[in-house]
Parts: structure tokens; C-alpha cells; sequence
């Protein structure tokens, strides 16, 4: 029997009995606004039309662009895979949105060139990954899940080749094995790796390219598990709130915002009352330690 369409336009299967729940579909990103904030979750996947964004981020466009450069580099051949290349590379895929002036602008492109450099000298260009940007997908009971990850690589383990979840980070602040081991966006990636690769994977790294540093944790079948279900009760949550709003419930109370810090650097933080409270960041504010 076809689907029927609630209130709040949120697809709704009519009831047999033994029916199986329908599967929440998501990505880790998806999961992780609703963890961050409710409200900006309701803003950006909730609301229809969706309320209008801010302007664009600078240190979006210079982790895009450093990220789509990588990428190229692993589609290059690998005669032709060496630092040289990068200057033209960075510039087919630079991302000139959000930066203050063009003299910032020029900075944060030599930064990021240098940063890249440093990074792909410590490359064997012969190693071939098992995926870059490499969209892998799972079901649980609970979720449809997936996700795009930056790059997978092939090693060898104790019991043969194992994938590896590798991430680039370009922001300020450095990453360590903390950071690594409570991410959740990793976690979901290794336990979807296993299924699409059909081969173990536990080992997942942030990889911050201006500090040069290598952030890793080895996760256990117990500790993915753990973070699936973190995964699970998120999504939960979610399709509680969603229901209850499809009742006839306050959206605001369903999905309530979360106010601090984060709240400056919110897309939505003008249309929010509680964000508006906040005192706004400029767009090149992540990036301004770059310019001389």
C-alpha cells in the first residue's frame, strides 16, 4: 500500500499489523545537526521552503577547495601524481566565496597550497585507495544510512587487507585521538565500510593538513556498535519529534534550539530568536589568522 502524507508533509506508511518501521533515511551530517541543535535541524531538513541561509563561509570555500583538490590529485594518473601539479589543481577548484578582501583571499590560497604540498610529499602516489569522496551506504533495524568519506584506504591487518576511514580536517584547531575515537560521522563510516567492502574496518584518522598531524583510533566491534546505536537513538529522537509535530505540536517545542557558542556560526542564526542573542561572526572570521 502506497504511502499516505501527514500534516507536516513527512511520509507516513498506513498501518498492518507486523509491518516493519519504516527506516530512517540519513547521513552522519544529518544526525549530527540534530545532536548539535535541534532547531537548526528543523531550519535546514524540517521546514519547506527552508528558511534562507547567511552569507557563504570562508573557511567552507577554502576546505572544499582543498578537499576537491586531493580528490583530482587520486584521479590523476599516477605518472602525474606529484606535488608540481598542485598549483594548477588548486586553482581549477578554488572556492573564492566568503573571504573579506581579495588580499585575505590570496593568503588563505597560499596557505592551502602549502598545506598541500606538505601533505602530498608524504604520499606514495602509487597507493591506490580504495575509494576518495567514496559514497558507502548501510541498514540497521532503525536507519538507512549513508555517506560520503574523504578518502578509504587499503591496509594490511592482522587477519588481510583492512579499510581505513581517513578525513581531512583544515581548520584552526588541531585534532587528537579524542577527537577520533567520539566521532560518531567515523564511526558510521567504518561500520558502512565493512558492508560495501566486505572486509574489517576499524582504524579511522583526521588527518589535519595544516598542522600536518594524524589523529587515529582503533575501534572495536563493540565500540561501532555503541555508535551505531548512538546513531539509532538520534534518529529516534527525530522521528519522535517529527511525528509529534505531524500531531499537531508546537515545531519550537519539538525541536527546541541549543544556545551557545556554535550559535555565531549558524546559518540559520538570523531567524532564530535564541541565535540572534549571539553575537554574529564574520564570514572570513575562521580564517583570518592567515593573513599576515
Amino acid at each position: 500500500m502506497p504511502p499516505t502524507r501527514s500534516r507536516a508533509g513527512v511520509p507516513e506508511q498506513l498501518g498492518f499489523d507486523g509491518m516493519p518501521e519504516r527506516l530512517f533515511v540519513c547521513t552522519p551530517s544529518k544526525l549530527g545537526a540534530f545532536t548539535d541543535c535541534p532547531r537548526r535541524y528543523k531550519y535546514a531538513y524540517v521546514e519547506r521552503p527552508a528558511p534562507p541561509k547567511g552569507p557563504p563561509w570562508a573557511h567552507n570555500s577554502l576546505g572544499a577547495s582543498v578537499h576537491t583538490a586531493l580528490k583530482n590529485w587520486y584521479g590523476l594518473p599516477v605518472g602525474r601524481r606529484d606535488p608540481g601539479v598542485l598549483p594548477t589543481l588548486l586553482k581549477s577548484t578554488w572556492v573564492r566565496e566568503g573571504y573579506r578582501d581579495v588580499d585575505q583571499e590570496r593568503a588563505a590560497y597560499r596557505a592551502a597550497l602549502g598545506w598541500l604540498e606538505t601533505y602530498v610529499s608524504g604520499l606514495d602516489p602509487d597507493d591506490e585507495p580504495l575509494g576518495v569522496e567514496r559514497t558507502v551506504a548501510a541498514k540497521t533495524a532503525v536507519l538507512a544510512l549513508n555517506g560520503r568519506a574523504d578518502r578509504i584506504d587499503s591496509r594490511p591487518g592482522p587477519s588481510g587487507p583492512e579499510a581505513v576511514i581517513v578525513d581531512y580536517k583544515t581548520g584552526r584547531t588541531g585534532t587528537d585521538a579524542d577527537d577520533a575515537r567520539g566521532s560518531m560521522a567515523l564511526a558510521l563510516y567504518a561500520f558502512a565500510a565493512q558492508r560495501v567492502f566486505r572486509r574489517p574496518s576499524y582504524r579511522v584518522e583526521l588527518h589535519h593538513l595544516p598542522t600536518g598531524t594524524v589523529a587515529a583510533h582503533e575501534h572495536t566491534e563493540e565500540s561501532l556498535s555503541r555508535q551505531v546505536r548512538r546513531a539509532e537513538d538520534t534518529a529516534r529522537d527525530i522521528m519522535a519529534a517529527e511525528k509529534a509535530v505531524a500531531d499537531g505540536a508546537d515545531p519550537d517545542a519539538e525541536f527546541p534550539t541549543n544556545p551557545g557558542p556554535l550559535c555565531g556560526w549558524c546559518d540559520f542564526r538570523k531567524v532564530c530568536p535564541a541565535g540572534a542573542e549571539t553575537p554574529a561572526k564574520e564570514p572570513w572570521a575562521a580564517v583570518s589568522h592567515l593573513t599576515p
